[in-house]
């Protein structure tokens, strides 16, 4: 890698992103995923750390709305190093193709994870949406689209998933964009999808509409997969202008509208909403490991720091208040990935499933709203702790670490607020059952947990208790209630995943990990101070201390 300045503002450039990563190593090891991911490793804590870096601060994607000619073309130009990152990631390491090739959610999960950067991450997980309706639902017709999607074509292509307009934010029952159809084809016709990520961009979008006879409310809405270009060789849709925002500026972000735009019928017209629920269990969860990447990324640039900063005769990181941040932020981001992961394996297990679903399936909806939920809230915490340990240097946009801050604050945003995510927990629970799927998977880890028993008692007797007492709730008090049971029945059952994991594979870190946990985020009490003994083996991620940058 060509030495760059660009180190001399970070703390985590230059180092492989994978390989220094114990904890996630290990997470992957127990879910039984030992690929070897040092190569992206390498390109996300390099090249790919600074392009990000460069885009966010200087070349923020931008509209072309005319061509010289004086055609309207309504494309958006990428600075020349962010269209290589992503020709790199699709076509290199096959970020978008392996779940289609083998089946293999786990490396795409990971890859987003280690991007780190939400605003690329979100480029390809759009696509990786529209790759999946395509792939599921999709007729012979447009199954053709697929492999441009996913980097088996020599023109890489890009999608996009357009379902949130402006009267309904995520109430998808108030779309109001209508389908037509006419003959064999169907014509979209409305003002605009309002948050449209990687409008100018994508070459294919899945898009909610209601067909014309349809019923009122997100059981009328059909799935369509909308070209950009359509059987005239003519613009398909306009975008009518990108947004503004204070982060994830590498996806471009713009407002669409429809008027007479061709469009294909993904399966059957009356189901659209189950398979937008479907898509958006890909988003959502890769909001999750997104959140981890960030947070990842904040706490690599504090711990490097805090290795090198002196302040009062000796290195931040010998500072017990210091070392006390670093625990916390750790240990908050390992629950929340066990947590996230063991969703992501659910998922891997039932993503072919279909309307009505399985009991492994609605489960795996179950933890896959909680992890979106708890890992929002740890990015945005882990961020400013990071910005924190930096002093005044972390509030100033010159340093690598400002930013990641910034990038947080979306993901309790992204993918349904957490309003939403905790009312789809009590409907998934309520309807579906997904409880007594939890119920018995608690039992079963606790059968193979022998160190920290009494933690996994208390957690299990919370989870328990927690469900009982959602049956004693009214609906209203139930919807009151619901970020709070959210939040209780996450922490608890992260400390159980973390126990899990220790006890697997023999771990008696995890174990601590798991103690630290409970008791800062489960009984937010103190950590306490005799943690300062293992203080080493949790903080030093990376085992290795050559790596820490003199």
């Amino acid at each position: 890698m060509i030495d760059s300045p660009f180190g001399y503002e970070s703390s985590a450039y230059g180092l492989n992103h994978y390989s220094i990563d114990t904890p996630f190593r290990t997470v992957l090891n127990y879910f039984g995923y030992n690929a070897d991911l040092s190569s992206l490793g390498r390109f996300a804590g390099g090249e790919l750390y600074e392009i990000a870096d460069y885009v966010d601060k200087i070349a923020r994607p931008r509209q072309v709305y005319w061509a010289v000619d004086g055609e309207r073309v309504d494309r958006v130009w990428l600075d020349p190093g962010e269209r290589y990152a992503l020709e790199k990631l699709v076509k290199e390491f096959e970020v978008n193709k392996r779940p289609y090739s083998e089946a293999d959610w786990f490396h795409y999960f990971s890859s987003i994870y280690l991007i780190g950067d939400p605003g690329i991450s979100c480029i390809l997980t759009v696509t990786n949406q529209t790759a999946f309706a395509i792939f599921k639902y999709g007729n012979e017709k447009v199954k053709k689209f697929l492999p441009g999607l996913i980097g088996q074509d020599k023109e890489l292509k890009f999608g996009a998933t357009w379902f949130t307009e402006l009267q309904g934010g995520s109430d998808l029952g108030a779309n109001r964009l209508e389908a037509k159809q006419k003959g064999d084809a169907w014509l979209l016709n409305g003002d605009t999808k309002y948050f449209a990520s990687n409008a100018g961009l994508a070459d294919f979008a899945i898009v909610t509409a209601r067909p014309s006879n349809a019923r009122s409310g997100a059981k009328g809405l059909a799935l369509f997969l909308v070209p950009e270009i359509n059987s005239s060789g003519k613009r398909n849709f306009t975008v009518r202008r990108l947004k503004d925002k204070s982060g994830t500026v590498s996806v471009p972000t713009g407002e669409v509208e429809f008027k007479d735009s061709e469009a294909f019928l993904l399966g059957d017209e009356e189901k659209g909403i189950y398979y937008t629920m479907e898509n958006l269990m890909i988003s959502r969860l890769s909001n999750a490991v997104g959140a981890l990447g960030i947070a990842r990324k904040a706490y690599l640039e504090a711990y490097y720091y805090v290795n090198k900063r002196t302040a009062f005769g000796k290195k931040l990181i010998q500072h017990p208040l210091v070392l006390r941040d670093l625990i916390e932020m750790e240990s908050y981001i390992e629950g929340t990935m066990a947590l996230t992961f063991k969703a992501i394996k659910l998922f891997q297990e039932t993503f072919m499933d279909r309307y009505p679903y399985s009991e492994k399936y609605h489960y795996a909806r179950l933890l896959t709203h909680i992890s979106k939920n708890l890992t929002a809230d740890m990015a945005s915490h882990v961020t400013k702790l990071s910005m924190e340990l930096h002093g005044g240097l972390g509030f100033l946009s010159e340093f690598a670490v400002e930013r990641w801050h910034r990038e947080a604050l979306i993901t309790p945003i992204w993918e349904g607020t957490s309003n939403i995510q905790a009312l789809d927990m009590l409907e998934v629970i309520a309807k579906k059952g997904a409880n007594q799927s939890m119920l018995k998977d608690v039992e079963q880890l606790g059968n193979e947990i022998q160190k920290g028993k009494e933690v996994y008692k208390d957690m299990k007797s919370a989870i328990f208790s927690t469900f009982e007492s959602l049956t004693k709730m009214s609906e209203e008090e139930a919807q009151f209630s619901a970020k709070d049971i959210l939040e209780r029945l996450g922490h608890a059952y992260s400390t159980i995943m973390l126990l899990h994991i220790g006890n697997i594979l023999s771990s008696e870190r995890f174990i601590n990990i798991a103690r630290i946990y409970s008791s800062r985020f489960f009984y937010r009490k103190e950590i306490a101070s005799s943690v300062l003994r293992d203080a080493s083996s949790i903080v030093n991620i990376d085992r290795i201390e050559a790596l820490v940058k003199k």
